[in-house]
């Protein structure tokens, strides 16, 4: 289901009925949608799963409702106040997911939808952006003044926009797809895109002051969500690293750091991987990783420690409590700055 946390069904859903799991998180990390890299980042999925804790029990606070049950504490599943120690793992109610048939790259939605009925993930992910920073795919899909900003051509610099801007794009699909919102209307099935939009942007409001109370920017995200029993719930993690992009100071704070990393260092392997996205959609095949002619190459060990101290400090301040032994964030941000 993901390449960076692992999976654990307690109670499996049924048609009218949530199930009960869990989501263990790992320090894997994935780049350009490749799935799992080589290496592993140290306390990277403790501090997802924390900040996603902390952003679940608020958005709970707040009435928006949630797929959430609390971490686990080391005296059982409770909140993250109880937690002594970093969580890694999270209790969640489990909807269900039913295959998405395809043929090459056409997928059949219809199918999807009539095994969903009324008690499934919804197969959108739900982007809100509030700035434009120089890696957002927002640059190559439109002009600044169709966002409301003046002028047809994107500066080098991040943007701020006058208002965030909701976007929605295929969650299921081999390689994802921005979609409009007719077309994500229907692939949404019973739920609509007016009420995903409207829970989004409570998230991204919610999100937006937590980081702003630690000092970060928060830049843009999304969501996940299920439908059950007429509901839009907010589902997966949200508000982490991974999810969110996020600044510190001007300087990325997220995974951002390594996805330009690894442009910086191994362009060949990123222009691989985008040459083999091309190939896919040339020849209608929806794997297109099977395609991609270089494997990625792993990071060395200064990058990795850098990439840990960025992930645990970054907690720490979003969480206003020093959970993890880590630097203080301006310290593993100058880190990050040397690289």
């Amino acid at each position: 289901m993901t390449s960076v946390k692992e999976f654990r069904v307690d109670e499996a859903a049924t048609p009218d009925r949530l199930g009960r799991g869990a989501f263990a998180f790992t320090d894997d990390y994935s780049v350009f949608d490749w799935g799992k890299m080589p290496d592993e980042i140290p306390g990277k999925g403790a501090s997802l799963c924390t900040m996603g804790a902390a952003n679940f029990e608020a958005l709970e606070g707040a009435g928006v409702p949630t797929h959430y049950r609390g971490v686990a504490t080391g005296e059982g599943i409770g909140p993250l106040a109880e937690a002594d120690a970093p969580p890694r793992e999270m209790a969640i109610d489990l909807t269900r997911v039913p295959d998405l048939p395809h043929e090459g790259r056409t997928y059949d939605y219809d199918a999807f939808h009539e095994a969903a009925g009324g008690n499934y993930l919804i197969p959108l992910e739900v982007v809100f952006r509030n700035t434009v920073p120089a890696g957002s795919s927002l640059r190559s899909r439109t002009t600044p003044d169709a966002v409301g900003l003046d002028g047809d051509t994107w500066p080098d610099e991040p943007v701020d926009l006058p208002e965030p801007v909701v976007e929605f794009s295929t969650k299921f699909e081999e390689s994802d797809r921005y979609l409009d919102r007719a077309g994500a209307d229907r692939i949404a099935g019973r739920a609509g895109v007016d009420d995903l939009e409207a829970v989004a942007r409570r998230v991204n409001d919610l999100v937006t002051e937590r980081a702003e109370a630690a000092g970060l920017t928060h830049e843009d995200g999304k969501i996940e969500c299920l439908y059950y029993d007429g509901e839009v719930r907010v589902a997966d993690v949200v508000g982490t690293f991974d999810e969110n992009r996020f600044a510190y100071d001007g300087q990325e704070v997220s995974k951002e750091v390594l996805r330009q990393y690894h442009k910086r260092t191994q362009p060949e392997w990123v222009e691989a991987v985008a040459a083999a996205k091309r190939r896919a959609r040339e020849r209608d095949v929806a794997d297109w990783r099977r395609l991609c002619e270089r494997d990625p190459e792993p990071l060395p060990e200064v990058v990795v420690d850098a990439a840990s101290d960025l992930y645990r400090a970054g907690a720490n301040a979003y969480i206003d409590r020093d959970l993890f032994a880590a630097p203080p964030p301006a310290a593993a941000v100058e880190r990050v700055q040397e690289l």
